[in-house]
């Protein structure tokens, strides 16, 4: 017990044998299997698997997965401070804090899927619009950022701040899913025999 959490020291599971295994065993649990590591080591891997847990929205049910600390690497590399994603997202996208939200949301969206495709045409795939709406978009990023999208540390720290606050808004709409979930499932509660009573009552 770790923290009043379960925890268990199992082998490797890189062997795909094991890992279905563990998916098996650990079906409908709220549970994290950490990345493999030397037993001297193991606090490292318990950190990042509850850090994962911790991100993730509970997901109750018979057919709820275990999830994989090696699944969500870089995920859990840019979220492991969120203050400081916070603090890189503010300093690399500063040139959109005077937008509107909609049009900073656009043109972020379109700046990370460029630098993720690098170009126009790909981007405009990934985004399902024309191509020149992505040049577009992009002569208005160019006057904004100026030549600094051509530097490749500037377009690294970019993309990693575009990557880490896309992340940190699936995780809040995660959220407010469940909680949406949960609120429902509160109002649709009544305890025995409300109904028989309102039929009594002619409601």
């Amino acid at each position: 017990m770790v923290g009043g959490q379960p925890c268990l020291l199992v082998p490797s599971p890189e062997d795909p044998d094991t890992r279905t295994a563990l998916e098996s065993l650990l079906r409908g649990r709220f549970a994290a299997v950490g990345h493999p590591v030397a037993p001297r080591e193991t606090s490292h891997s318990l950190r990042w698997a509850l850090r994962l847990l911790a991100l993730a929205p509970h997901r109750p049910g018979p057919e709820g997965r275990p999830l994989f600390v090696d699944d969500h690497l870089s995920t859990l590399l840019l979220l492991q401070d969120e203050p400081l994603a916070h603090a890189l997202a503010a300093r690399w996208l500063r040139p959109l804090a005077d937008l509107t939200p909609r049009q900073s949301e656009r043109l972020e969206v379109t700046l990370l899927a460029w630098l993720e495709g690098g170009g126009a045409p790909e981007a405009a795939k990934a985004l399902s619009v024309h191509p020149q709406t992505v040049r577009y978009r992009m002569r208005q990023l160019e006057k904004l950022f100026g030549p600094g999208l051509r530097d490749p540390r500037t377009r690294f720290e970019l993309e990693m701040a575009l990557r880490s606050r896309r992340l940190m808004a699936q995780v809040r709409r995660q959220y407010a899913r469940v909680g949406r979930k949960a609120r429902a499932a509160a109002t649709d509660f009544r305890p025995l025999g409300v109904d028989r009573m309102a039929r009594v009552n002619g409601l």
